[in-house]
């Protein structure tokens, strides 16, 4: 299997197209205020690490590693195309920024995702990550799930 991961930059016309098809699939499980996403010139904010995975050299998914300044980080975008799931996009993509959040020095990542997305849950605890509570900027939300994993240093 040909899938590589690298830190690219988020503003590209096929990370942008699976950022619109992530859109769309968000507004489709949860109502505006349920919805944590953020642009694409967030995505460019130098504490971001933006990864871009390809199969065969096209784009097929992405995730960005946003660095807190606490010695924690961030999963926001991460989103892999419909046509390109059971190639195991997901893991590897959680692997590469478990291993960017390790070359950083940090000790956690969090995210927050939601309670529709029972794929995603799934991939996210056989990970490593746990619940826990609302952290940073976010506040308790019924249709929100909390997560964190604790690297090893």
């Amino acid at each position: 299997m040909s899938v590589t991961i690298a830190i690219e930059p988020a503003r590209q016309s096929a990370v942008i197209g699976l950022l619109e098809q992530s859109d769309r699939y968000m507004e489709a499980l949860y109502p505006p205020e349920s919805n944590h996403l953020v642009d694409i010139a967030a995505l460019e904010k130098p504490q971001v690490r933006f990864h871009v995975a390809r199969h065969e050299g096209r784009i097929v998914g992405c995730a960005a590693l946003v660095l807190a300044g606490d010695g924690t980080a961030e999963i926001k975008r991460m989103f892999v195309d419909p046509a390109a799931r059971g190639l195991k996009i997901g893991r590897l993509l959680m692997e590469a920024l478990a291993a960017t959040a390790t070359g950083e020095g940090l000790s956690a990542i969090r995210l927050e995702t939601g309670i529709h997305q029972p794929e995603a849950i799934g991939l996210y605890r056989s990970g490593g990550y746990v619940e826990i509570a609302p952290f940073g900027d976010y506040k308790p939300d019924p249709l929100s799930l909390f997560m964190e994993k604790t690297l090893v240093r």
